[in-house]
């Protein structure tokens, strides 16, 4: 009959465009439909007359008055929604008349609800089975819990909602469907957490065991068809002494975080850490077994703990917004201890993510020069794949191998960036010490990657530079690494990083520094010989007799003709003697020594008229 499945998927449908009031009008009219296939529906103008009471035969007729007790029961409960929904900005909340309509409207639903689950009890008239009655029962115990919950009767609420809990708990084991499970998480359990905090209950209880506890026992025959599903559903869960955590589930009452030891304050939070416990275990099992898979088969095995890891982070965070909710101060105990566990779980997330990330980078976190096959080649025997390691890649896959490294890379300096964001990483020197080291590392095999992709496409001097800065790092990160115990090679890729693999990683990156240098002075002997070469290639052979033409002289050319102007070089001296014999015009040069006319200026002399004074006296 899917009865879970033909509630849920109206809801969806209706509320998906609209609210509980279009979901309303919608029902009205699937309901007179269905009215009209079983020729019930009041003619028009004609007298009204109370509906007949559905019975087991009806159902064995017609499957269609299941679906006319269901949208008669989803009708009244929309309708009681909907009047919630119109008042949920009120100051006062919803009271009064307000309050008793919606409590009418929902009774009326769980009436039509519980007459469903009477027929379907007579399973050999009906035809229902045992499928189809708990469905029905785990229905009909939802709308009333809503009832209860609505008139604020809370321990009858709270058995209500533990039968939908345990039957859907049930059903969802047995039918491995999300259908039950989003019921369960969007309004099972919050109801029944609410419901328990009324009752002034601690929230230290799991959900579970307030289900297993409030649960009617006494209801044999539902209790024998739960456990012949699951036993375990309905299995006695002993409470400690004093934290109220059930000792029956295994969950720790503890966690222990950088020398922190602190009380785990919810249950939901104990239930997510001992999953995550498990997953990791069943992570080391797998990585153990993985010798011969590909990167990509083994980070798949991560998916376990990252959800895992991810359901804890939420069951904190929500236990936080209920603390804040309920006006707890920041320095109330319970929310430090919240806060401590909300980095740590945090924490183990983020690493499982770098780790993951890591194991996608190839050995040795991608510092070797490794190009993997692709991931959908077909298994051939050992004789092809030796053959494939063999063939080299083309430079454009090879480029897009490194594009990949270095978008891993990108990601794990997001992650690191995001730990160090966490509550009281900042204050603890060691750790981030430690988180800055690995920071380095990451940074310097993205160097690394970009590197060898300059070299690819010919640009060994980008590649140079960038090696260089590379090794810088990785000295430093060995630098700043702190001291610590030494890191198995066999457990899972997580966050932290032994010493031997950043003593590795600098080791490879110094020798691609000296193959580099080679490679980039060879480069540069080679284009100086070019320029050379193609220099003296334009000289002719008279300027060339100095070498001897090994390939055979160029006859052809064996002057510059026509002459072309050129820069003779001469020596100073010679300059120095022509100055002599340079004449310039308008200037004669006497070839009588300079002593002749030294004789010629004083015989000039005497020549000279004296001066006298006037009336020629003078003295």
């Amino acid at each position: 009959m899917d009865i879970t499945s033909f509630i849920v998927q109206g809801r969806d449908k209706a509320l998906l465009y609209g609210d509980f009031s279009t979901y309303h009008g919608q029902l009205s009219k699937r309901l007179l439909n269905s009215r009209k296939k079983l020729g019930i529906v009041t003619k028009n103008r004609g007298k009204f007359r109370k509906p007949e009471q559905v019975t087991a035969e009806d159902v064995q007729a017609n499957i269609e008055h299941v679906h006319l007790l269901l949208l008669t029961s989803e009708r009244a409960w929309a309708q009681a929604m909907s009047i919630k929904a119109a008042h949920a900005n009120d100051q006062r909340g919803v009271v009064g008349r307000a309050r008793s309509h919606i409590v009418s409207r929902l009774e009326k639903a769980a009436r039509s609800a519980e007459q469903l689950v009477t027929v379907l009890s007579q399973t050999d008239v009906s035809g229902a089975n045992a499928t189809d009655l708990l469905e029905a029962r785990a229905y009909a115990s939802l709308i009333r819990g809503a009832m209860l919950f609505e008139k604020q009767s809370w321990e009858p609420c709270l058995r209500s909602y533990a039968v939908t809990y345990v039957v859907y708990t049930a059903l969802a084991t047995a039918t491995k469907s999300d259908i039950f499970k989003d019921l369960l998480s969007e309004t099972v359990e919050p109801s029944i957490r609410f419901a328990a905090y009324q009752l002034k209950t601690p929230r230290t209880v799991s959900v579970a065991t307030l289900a297993k506890k409030a649960f009617p026992q006494s209801d044999e025959a539902l209790v024998q068809e739960i456990n012949r599903i699951d036993a375990s559903i309905l299995a006695e869960a002993s409470t400690g002494a004093g934290d109220g955590i059930a000792v029956g589930d295994t969950a720790p009452q503890t966690l222990t975080w950088r020398a922190h030891e602190v009380q785990i304050e919810d249950a939901q939070i104990a239930t997510s850490w001992t999953v995550v416990g498990e997953a990791k275990e069943r992570l080391s099992q797998t990585i153990a077994n993985s010798q011969d898979k590909r990167p990509h088969e083994v980070a798949a095995a991560y998916d376990e703990i990252l959800l895992t890891t991810q359901d804890a982070v939420d069951a904190t965070k929500k236990a936080i917004d209920e603390l804040k909710g309920d006006g707890v101060a920041q320095s109330d105990p319970r929310m430090q201890r919240l806060q401590i566990t909300r980095t740590a779980v945090n924490y183990e997330m983020i690493s499982w993510r770098i780790g993951r990330n890591r194991v996608l980078t190839g050995p040795h976190d991608g510092a070797t020069e490794e190009y993997g096959s692709s991931r959908r080649g077909k298994k051939k025997d050992a004789a092809s794949a030796e053959a494939r390691k063999e063939r080299e890649l083309p430079s454009g896959k090879k480029l897009v191998k490194l594009k990949e490294k270095a978008a891993l890379y990108d990601g794990i300096l997001q992650n690191l960036e995001s730990i160090k964001e966490l509550p009281g990483v900042a204050a603890d020197e060691e750790l981030a010490a430690r988180i800055e080291s690995y920071e380095n590392y990451f940074v310097a095999l993205k160097h690394l990657a970009i590197a060898r992709s300059h070299a690819i496409i010919g640009n060994s001097a980008n590649a140079l530079a960038l090696i260089s800065r590379a090794l810088e790092l990785s000295l430093q990160a060995v630098e700043k690494l702190p001291n610590q115990q030494p890191i198995s090679d066999e457990l899972p890729l997580s966050l932290d990083i032994s010493p031997a693999s950043l003593e590795f990683v600098e080791r490879v990156i110094d020798g691609e520094l000296q193959r580099h240098r080679a490679i980039v002075h060879v480069d540069n002997l080679r284009k100086r010989q070019s320029e050379a070469v193609e220099y003296e290639s334009d000289l002719p052979l008279v300027e060339k007799l100095q070498e001897y033409p090994v390939g055979g002289a160029d006859l052809n050319r064996i002057v510059e003709f026509p002459p072309r102007e050129a820069v003779i070089p001469i020596k100073p001296i010679f300059l120095d003697v022509a100055w002599n014999y340079i004449h310039y015009p308008g200037k004669e040069v006497q070839a009588g020594s300079h002593q002749a006319g030294e004789v010629a200026h004083e015989a000039e002399k005497p020549a000279q008229k004296a001066k006298r004074s006037w009336f020629g006296f003078g003295r």
